[in-house]
Order: C-alpha cells, then structure tokens, then sequence
C-alpha cells in the first residue's frame, strides 16, 4: 500500500473529491494547508504573498491503483500554471483500524 500527499489549489479540491469519488476512491482525508513552492510565494503589485493558501489529501491506495490515483488527481486538479501543487508517493508499511485494532495490511 502507499499513501498518496497531493498539494493543490483550493479552487480545485472540489473537483479532485468528485473524480476520485466518481472513479471508487471515496476514502481520504482533506485538510486546508498553506505554503510555498519553487516559486517563494506570489508577488502583485507591491505586495507579496509569502505562503499560499492550499488543500493537501491524504489518501491511501493499494500499490496497483496508485498510477490511476495520481492521474485522477492530476487531470482533476491541473490548470497549467505555476502553483498548481505537487503529489507525494510514499509507502505505508503498516495500518489499523482504530475500532477494531486489527491491522489492515
């Protein structure tokens, strides 16, 4: 099993939880984040903005499916710009099930 981290813009996050839904990965964890990427943050004008606003998911998926995942993620979040976020894969060696106590790998 690996856990998949994806980063991205709160505008989209709707959007990536109806495709991973849609597509039978129901199961995640959703949290609102802030933070900066390559670019430092994001100047207008006069004003920079040193950490961005973002919504990072934590979703665990059975090492055949992680591919389909990332791409649900990526077609469902991507705009083609700067900023768009970035998606972590990293293995998960073991997990429970907090009600029951039973490990589920």
């Amino acid at each position: 099993m690996q856990m998949i981290k994806a980063i991205v813009r709160p505008e989209r996050a709707e959007k990536v939880v109806r495709s991973l839904d849609e597509a039978g990965f129901p199961s995640m964890t959703k949290m609102d984040v802030f933070g900066r990427g390559k670019q430092k943050g994001l100047t207008v004008g006069d004003i920079h903005y040193d950490e961005l606003p973002k919504v990072i998911f934590l979703i665990v998926a059975e090492d055949e499916k992680v591919d389909e995942v990332v791409d649900i993620v990526i077609d469902a979040a991507k705009t083609g710009n700067y900023g768009d976020g970035k998606i972590f894969v990293i293995p998960v060696s073991k997990a429970y099930t907090i009600s029951t106590g039973k490990e589920e790998l």
